[in-house]
């Protein structure tokens, strides 16, 4: 008994907690806000700019030295190591000139603390590695501006969804509240003699078919709310609703053309530039380098102490005359990168082109669909108030008049659907024509 107890109270709990998911009403305004600020997709853009920088930052090397230190500290019997220890230390004596001193030294301790810097003077080939970086860095920049973009339109696509997943409930809702009062009729009918039993169970079949319906589209609700949230970075899942409803709306399109300064295209510029300049780059080092040199050393017999030091400078003219045939094969498949970089511009171009077409056709298309959709919600729901009226009065049979609501039903998702798909038209195109 106690069992049944407890699982009655726990199937209870379930149920209260199923019924209490939250319903959290949202704006468009605050999914946009909230995807500019949370979405991953963004975030992954911004490190991959953040690497680009970072790159690009390296390149300062072509124009900044290179300074580094040291602190040695050896003991040897290395008769040369031992006379030079000395020499660098300043304590050489007559004594040590002798042979014995210089075949068989005793063990010196020598500690050198040296600081050394190589300033680049000329060196083409970075110059132009710098270059590439800095285009690279760009396009990702502009990559991360098409990608906020691009999340901007799949919010307006996702609220539509949202907004006619709500419709769909709305719709199949008032079916159900009409196939349930059809079903009542039906009962009554029979029991009075009017109607057959086959009749009642078609009206059975409808209200079960409706119910189906409505729970799939309740499901739908969840998924666009889920999908809602994934684009917000919003790991609790609760279900959304729109604060608006679906109606048609116009974004003032005019006859637009795909532009080269919209962001993605111009990051394909900027990519082909980047090419071009690895190109030159890879053509450049086969000139010599100059870059500039100097050391100042201190040295001692006692640990971090200076009694003796010195200095050097310079500068050094490089010239790597032959590296096997590796430079020339790097020139070689820079300069075919470069030019591959310019036929997937010319391609992403006209791909982008066509895609404009497409969607300016099915723009069009969903404008005529959204006028003979409206019409033919008109003529169903017409259509379903006479067959009810005569159904009530006897006049009807019962599968005219199932059809009929069935009709009627279909019509109204068939007529939001179309509403979605004309303004996500509209978005797609805008999307596609900004600049």
């Amino acid at each position: 008994m106690k069992k049944t107890v407890s699982i009655l109270l726990l199937c209870f709990a379930l149920n209260l907690m199923v019924q209490a998911q939250q319903l959290v009403p949202i704006t468009k305004t605050e999914v946009l806000s909230k995807v500019s600020e949370n979405n991953t997709s963004i975030k992954i853009s911004e490190e991959e700019f953040n690497q680009a920088k970072a790159d690009y930052r390296q390149t300062n090397a072509v124009f900044l030295p290179n300074i580094t230190a040291s602190h040695t500290a050896m003991a040897t019997t290395n008769p040369l190591m031992a006379f030079g220890s000395k020499l660098n230390q300043e304590i050489l004596t007559s004594n040590d000139f002798s042979p014995a001193s210089l075949n068989d030294p005793s063990q010196i301790e020598n500690y050198a603390t040296k600081f050394e810097i190589q300033q680049p003077l000329i060196n083409i080939d970075g110059m132009f590695q710098r270059k590439a970086a800095k285009s690279k860095m760009e396009a990702m920049s502009l990559k991360t501006e098409r990608t906020q973009d691009y999340l901007a339109f799949e919010v307006e696509k996702a609220y539509m969804q949202l907004q006619l997943a709500y419709k769909a409930v709305d719709v199949l809702e008032t079916a159900l509240e009409a196939a349930n009062a059809n079903k009542q009729l039906a009962d009554n009918s029979f029991k009075q003699g009017y109607l057959q039993r086959a009749d009642v169970l078609n009206v059975e079949v409808r209200v079960t078919e409706v119910k189906n319906q409505l729970q799939s589209a309740k499901s739908n609700v969840q998924n666009a709310s889920n999908y809602l949230s994934f684009l917000m970075n919003d790991e609790s899942y609760v279900v959304y609703t729109p604060t608006d409803s679906l109606t048609v709306s116009t974004f003032g399109l005019e006859d637009k053309s795909i532009s080269e300064n919209r962001s993605d295209i111009k990051a394909m510029q900027l990519a082909s530039n980047a090419y071009e300049a690895m190109s030159k780059a890879d053509k450049m080092a086969f000139l010599p380098r100059l870059n500039a040199f100097g050391s100042y050393e201190l040295y001692d017999d006692q640990i971090f102490q200076a009694d003796a030091s010195g200095y050097l400078f310079g500068a050094q003219l490089s010239w790597d005359i032959f590296q096997g045939s590796k430079r020339f094969g790097k020139a070689q498949k820079s300069k075919s990168e470069f030019e591959k970089s310019k036929l997937e511009y010319k391609q992403y171009v006209s791909q982008s082109n066509l895609e404009l077409n497409k969607a300016k056709r099915a723009f069009t298309d969903a404008e005529n669909k959204l006028k003979l959709t409206a019409l033919a919600l008109e003529q169903s729901d017409e259509s379903l108030r006479i067959r009810t009226n005569r159904f009530k009065e006897g006049l009807e049979k019962t599968s005219d008049l199932l059809i009929a609501e069935t009709q009627y039903s279909q019509k109204q998702l068939e007529y939001y659907q179309t509403i979605f798909e004309y303004n996500y038209a509209q978005a797609y195109l805008q999307f596609l024509t900004k600049e």
